[in-house]
């Protein structure tokens, strides 16, 4: 297991819940790290598609559809999924996790295991396949990287991505996803996978752990393609002198090319692997014993069905220093001439039981006994959810029961009762699970908060963190000043006491602080600050004034752009052009009562000439006779002006 300091999704908080610890596994399609389930708080796989397939819808449905997939079992030899959904662009499964190593590590390791190793991990790996095939699964993906080998000794299979139901036929443009090392003969050929072909995939695992190698190699991979299409797998003896009789035709059986002769599914083959295991005894895979030995002739998967069980057929002496390939053709016919020696009685015997299994497959196979699989109608309409399960002989309740889902818009199908993939007898009435949308849930108290608190309560009242909106503002910075969620129409305030959907993302829009005043300091220093909180200083505009305080030059003040500020924002300096110079008017000869205001207007301070002036500026008859400085001169606003006045 590898881990990465530079991954940027190492530290990252998934949905709010799961914090990313760091990286187990790199695969094609996906990610997969440790992670803590903050809620739960229980160490958890988090398995994360790769950016780049996001926007791909095809490797979108396949992620998806481990999860469903998986999620329909409940087996101790399967991979638990506890949660999927998606975190912005993010698109993640949330899976048990299971400290060890995979099979595919063990191989590199020791490439040969004993017969009682692979009959162990070959026992674990079809008991999990059988409750995937009980469930209409086909893995189509089975290999020994996804086969986990717990550090406690457990065995699971894992890796659903590929998975399809064992009644779908699988595109021919899609048959060679699985690796090319285990595919079967039909995949190859014709783009078609059911049960067998894990079944196919599981013999060449079988091979492998006992030979140490693959059966087929190519410098490319359809050449390997070809001679699964084509060639007849060899026995691991001719490789592994160890193994029994018994295991080469259990290799020779799961890897026929002709899919009839293989085990019908995993289930029929997991009883003849405890038959072998019974007949070689505890000893290693060492047969029971040395002189006469029991060797299987395993049929095809229709007689199988036929007889509902596993035959181990006749006995042989075995004497040889090294296994050879056994002609399960040859085999048969031997046997079959011996079953037709067995006299007429047991022909008789035959005929009943021929007679009482048809009458059992038609029972359960087209009559009162057989049973219908409810259909995937999750996100249908319920008149056209209703009018496929009807198309199956299924009565469906006239009144559908509403539930909350997360996932499913209000108004759609989110399951049924009984459950989909369930099986259930013809006529039998479903109940139809209506969604309303996520549960309402009353939003807490977060503007005042810290973002770390107000974060912590947003997933205790079970809604998603969506992202943080960080604008500048009166409040202390990192102080949450706003919630916003997600409307019918768009953004909307998220009032405490008021109700929103469960999980619905929320957004948090948090203080970043005041803006810093820039006033009476230099451009430079001006801009410096503003810059050392995340802004942009600005004189592009041109923006100037006159000021009786703050020198040319200077900031008078910062011009605030309306609407939430961010950082990186551009702020607008208005400078100082100093003091305005105003010219002194002519006010001689004017009567005082005309010529004050023209004084004020243009801004000047007044003084009086010694003698009488302050008295006779009471009276706005005076004369002006004249100023000082003469009118005309320039002079700075608020400058003083002397005048002296008389009277006629």
């Amino acid at each position: 297991m590898s881990t990465s300091t530079t991954d940027p999704m190492i530290g990252r908080l998934i949905d709010g819940r799961y914090q990313v610890r760091s990286r187990v596994a790199r695969g094609g399609m996906a990610t997969v790290y440790l992670a803590t389930d903050l809620r739960l708080e229980r160490r958890v796989a988090l398995k994360v598609m790769h950016g780049h397939l996001a926007d791909d819808s095809q490797y979108k449905a396949r992620f998806i559809q481990e999860a469903r997939s998986a999620a329909r079992l409940a087996h101790p030899n399967v991979v638990n999924v506890y949660d999927q959904g998606q975190d912005q662009e993010t698109a993640y499964l949330v899976m048990e996790y299971l400290p060890g190593i995979t099979l595919r590590e063990l191989l590199g390791e020791h490439p040969v295991l004993t017969n009682d190793q692979a009959l162990d991990i070959l026992e674990a790996v079809l008991a999990g396949l059988a409750a995937a095939h009980r469930n209409g699964i086909v893995h189509r993906d089975l290999k020994p990287e996804n086969v986990l080998l717990a550090d406690d000794g457990r065995i699971k299979i894992s890796d659903f991505g590929l998975a399809r139901a064992v009644t779908a036929q699988t595109a021919t443009g899609n048959a060679l996803l699985g690796t090319i090392a285990y595919l079967s003969p039909e995949l190859v050929t014709r783009g078609v996978a059911d049960a067998r072909s894990d079944i196919y995939a599981v013999g060449i695992m079988l091979y492998e752990m006992l030979a140490g190698e693959q059966p087929y190699k190519g410098d490319q991979p359809f050449q390997i393609a070809q001679q699964h299409a084509n060639d007849t797998v060899p026995t691991p003896s001719t490789k592994n002198p160890r193994v029994p009789v018994e295991i080469d035709e259990l290799v020779l059986w799961a890897t026929a090319r002709d899919p009839e002769q293989r085990p019908r599914d995993a289930r029929a083959m997991l009883d003849q692997v405890l038959e072998v295991r019974r007949l070689l005894g505890e000893g290693g895979g060492t047969p029971a014993t040395t002189t006469m030995q029991h060797t299987m002739v395993l049929p095809p998967a229709a007689e199988l069905a036929a007889t509902g069980e596993t035959q181990v057929l006749g006995t042989r002496a075995r004497a040889r220093t090294s296994p050879q390939p056994v002609n399960s053709t040859l085999a048969l016919a031997r046997a079959s001439e011996r079953r037709h020696q067995r006299g007429i009685w047991l022909f008789v015997v035959v005929l009943l039981l021929a007679a009482i299994a048809g009458g059992t497959g038609w029972y359960f196979g087209a009559g009162p006994g057989s049973q219908v699989m409810i259909p995937n109608v999750s996100g249908l309409e319920p008149a056209v959810a209703t009018s496929e399960l009807e198309g199956l002989d299924l009565v469906v309740a006239e009144t559908p029961e509403p539930v909350f889902s997360v996932d499913v818009p209000a108004g759609l199908v989110a399951g049924t009762d009984p459950q989909i993939g369930a099986a259930v007898a013809h006529g039998a009435t479903v109940t139809l699970l209506v969604s309303q949308g996520p549960e309402p849930l009353p939003i807490p108290e977060l503007v005042g908060q810290t973002e770390e608190v107000a974060t912590q309560r947003i997933a205790d009242a079970s809604f998603s963190k969506a992202t943080t909106d960080y604008r500048f503002d009166d409040a202390d910075r990192g102080i949450v000043i706003g919630a916003l969620g997600q409307g019918p129409d768009g953004a909307i305030d998220l009032v405490p006491g008021e109700t929103y959907g469960e999980q619905q993302p929320v957004t948090l829009v948090v203080s970043l602080g005041p803006i810093p005043s820039v006033t009476g300091m230099g451009v430079d220093e001006a801009s410096e600050t503003l810059e050392g909180v995340g802004l942009i200083a600005s004189t592009a505009a041109g923006l100037a004034d006159f000021h009786d305080e703050i020198p040319a030059g200077a900031v008078i003040r910062a011009e605030i752009p309306e609407g939430p500020v961010r950082e990186g924002a551009t702020i607008e300096l208005v400078l100082s052009k100093g003091i305005e110079q105003r010219q002194v008017p002519d006010i001689v000869g004017k009567t005082w009562g005309e010529a004050k205001p023209l004084l004020d207007q243009a801004g000047f301070r007044i003084e009086f000439q010694n003698g009488a002036s302050e008295f006779l500026s009471a009276f706005p008859g005076s004369i002006v006779r004249s100023t000082n400085p003469d009118a005309g001169t320039s002079l700075d606003k608020g400058s003083t002006v002397t005048v002296r006045l008389g009277v006629d």
